[in-house]
Parts: structure tokens; sequence; C-alpha cells
């Protein structure tokens, strides 16, 4: 379990690092998509959302590789996941299964640190 865990925190920091730094760099050209999936990633672009997204999947990517912080990390990506997920259910099915990679590892993850989130998880009891 430790080595599945240390390549899905591995693999998952490297696809946050990697698309984070393409959303500013382009070194991996894709087409525009089109439709309501264009109008909505345009619209993204152009309020500067996308940035801060891509800077918030850079700063996860690298806590992943340097193993350091990794609940931070797990906690940043989680609505980043939910968001890729949503989007492409909705608007883009096609890259539907890159977005069910990225929940898997995630969820590796999660596993491994769930203690960390215990607390988050924990009913208050009625006072």
């Amino acid at each position: 379990m430790k080595i599945l865990t240390q390549i899905a925190r591995v693999l998952l920091g490297l696809v946050f690092l990697v698309f984070g730094l393409n959303g500013f760099l382009n070194f991996i050209p894709q087409p525009a998509p089109s439709g309501l999936a264009g109008q909505f990633l345009g619209a993204m672009f152009v309020s500067h959302y996308l940035a801060a997204v891509f800077v918030l999947q850079i700063v996860a990517g690298a806590l992943l590789l340097a193993n350091r912080f990794v609940a931070a990390a797990l906690t940043i990506l989680a609505p980043v996941l939910v968001n890729i997920a949503l989007f492409h259910a909705t608007m883009a099915p096609a890259g539907f299964a890159p977005a069910v990679i990225a929940i898997t590892l995630w969820s590796i993850l999660f596993i491994r640190e769930r203690a960390a989130f215990r607390p988050l998880l924990a009913a208050k009891g009625v006072a």
C-alpha cells in the first residue's frame, strides 16, 4: 500500500504541476473547446479565474511532489477535482476519463491521509 500511495502522490503531483504550468506557458497546445464548454472557459479566462486555478494546481502539485503538507495539497485539490469532473460531466464528456483517473489517485492519497481529515468529518454533539 505504501508503494501505491507513493506512485499516486507522484503521478497526481506531476499531473497538476504540469497542467498548472501549462496554463501559463502553453507548452502542451490544446484546441479550444467549442459550444458551451468554450464559452464557459472563455468567461473563466477573461475574468482571470483560470489563473487562480492554475496557481492552486501548481502549489498543490509541488507540495505533493515534495511530499510536504500532503493533506493541505489534497484539501486544495478537492474542489478543483470536483469542478473538473462537473465540467466534463456536463459540458465536455470526451475528457471525463482523465478526470476519473485524477480522482482515483486523489482517493488513494485521501485514504492514506484520512487521519488528518478525521476532525473535519466528526459530527458535533448537541450542547
